[in-house]
């Protein structure tokens, strides 16, 4: 059962059994000391009782009839509240009525509550002698006023403690279910996240540690919504790189493949027209054969430029550092002026084919924007080990490419490549950023790796 109650229940339930358990010891204590209090009340009364009467009856034998002084004595102490006294003979037979309660009609404590704090009565026999002849007064305490009043207190401390625990009670469920108000908020928010509804948010409230949760669930609704958007754009950006992508191999067939094979097509007409011939033309046939050569020349290195853009030519054979050696040096080729330095850390370790080609990627990328754009005389690329690891608990690689160019006017974005860099190395769970200064420009990467 304890178990199936909800939290607002269970702190009810335990200030409930609190404020019970507390009125019970409260009133356990005063039945505790409801016998000793009687107990003491007794001795009380029966010693001044007694004092009282040795003192009357010490000269008893003095009165004109001592008998009837007796006997009116008796009478008359039987009046009071607290004791009865009876005088007995010499056989201890009682000489006097017993003394009837004038209080039957009311409503005194329960007779287990009376045999708890006063089992026994308590009685005491003081000896008297008319004129040698024995008898005795027994006195017996009534202690009933004061087990009434301890009766009665314990009565209205039940009474008021039980209103006063109520109240408490009621006091602490309505502070409880205020201070607990908001879980049914961060529940309700809790279920439209989980249905895809990212723009639930919670009004903060209740006590402090609630109102935080409240806060930390809105910064991950937001945090949610974002990297759904993010997620969303990324595919639109996949997509649209892809077809950008298409459009430019499209245009490259079109615009290099189309004359090429024209050309062909020509040359291989013109060679068909001369074989037709009774006397071929050796210089003819030279001519046009030497004119092919050139087009298909062209076309193969046309169709190593493509291969190389879909896939890099040697990566899986040669592995990343020989990749990268053949790429710096057609660009030290190409362009001779600017020095470019490419430093592997020996460390880095095997980094698994997606983290290759990624890598060789960036370099190519940035390797592409600094010829392009940068104007710079110097590049520095370095692959080293990252210290950092990725959410995954991946280690990560950091490329770092930097150049003394003109770097980025203030307010320019980064294009295709980069930005679609950006969200390839975002989709493998690394990060990717761009930093332009006076002294050039800086792309640097943290690439997860295979190993973990």
């Amino acid at each position: 059962m304890w178990q199936n109650l909800s939290l607002r229940g269970r702190i009810n339930l335990l200030l409930a059994l609190l404020l019970a358990l507390g009125l019970a010891v409260n009133i356990g204590r005063q039945v505790a000391e409801a016998g000793p209090r009687v107990q003491a009340e007794d001795q009380s009364v029966i010693r001044l009782a007694r004092e009282f009467i040795e003192m009357i009856v010490a000269d008893l034998n003095e009165a004109p009839d001592p008998e009837a002084r007796l006997n009116q004595i008796a009478r008359d102490l039987s009046r009071l509240r607290h004791v009865s006294i009876a005088l007995r003979d010499e056989a201890g037979r009682p000489l006097t009525t017993p003394r009837t309660d004038a209080d039957d009609d009311t409503r005194g404590p329960p007779a287990w509550f009376v045999s708890l704090v006063h089992p026994e009565q308590t009685a005491v026999s003081v000896p008297v002698s008319i004129h040698g002849k024995p008898g005795s007064l027994l006195i017996t305490a009534h202690p009933d006023d004061e087990i009434a009043e301890i009766w009665d207190a314990i009565v209205t401390q039940l009474e008021v403690g039980s209103a006063i625990a109520l109240a408490l009670f009621f006091l602490m469920m309505t502070v409880v279910g205020r201070a607990l108000a908001p879980l049914r908020s961060l529940a309700e928010a809790m279920g439209k996240l989980e249905g895809g509804h990212y723009e639930a948010r919670v009004t903060p409230g209740g006590a402090p540690e609630l109102a935080a949760i409240c806060t930390k669930l809105n910064h991950l609704a937001a945090t949610l919504h974002e990297a759904v958007e993010d997620k969303r754009r990324l595919a639109e950006r996949a997509v649209s790189l892809q077809d950008i992508e298409r459009k430019e191999i499209a245009r490259e067939l079109h615009d290099e493949f189309g004359p090429y094979l024209f050309s062909l097509r020509a040359h291989a007409s013109a060679l068909a027209k001369q074989a037709d011939g009774r006397v071929p033309s050796t210089e003819a046939v030279r001519k046009h054969g030497s004119a092919m050569l050139e087009q298909i020349n062209a076309l193969q290195q046309f169709n190593r430029r493509v291969l190389e853009r879909l896939r890099p030519v040697g990566l899986a054979e040669l592995g990343l550092r020989q990749a990268l050696e053949s790429l710096s040096r057609l660009w030290r080729e190409s362009h001779p002026d600017v020095a470019i330095e490419t430093v592997i850390s020996p460390s880095l370790g095997a980094t698994g084919e997606t983290a290759d080609l990624t890598i060789y990627r960036i370099v190519q990328e940035a390797l592409t924007n600094v010829f392009r754009h940068a104007g710079a005389t110097s590049v520095n690329v370095v692959i080293e080990p990252a210290e950092q690891m990725a959410n995954d608990g991946r280690f990560c690689a950091r490329v770092r490419v930097s150049d003394n160019g003109r770097g980025m006017e203030p307010g320019q974005k980064l294009g295709f490549g980069l930005v679609g860099m950006r969200e390839r190395i975002l989709a493998l769970g690394g990060t990717l950023n761009v930093v332009s200064g006076a002294g050039g420009l800086t792309v640097e990467a943290l690439v997860p790796t295979a190993a973990a």
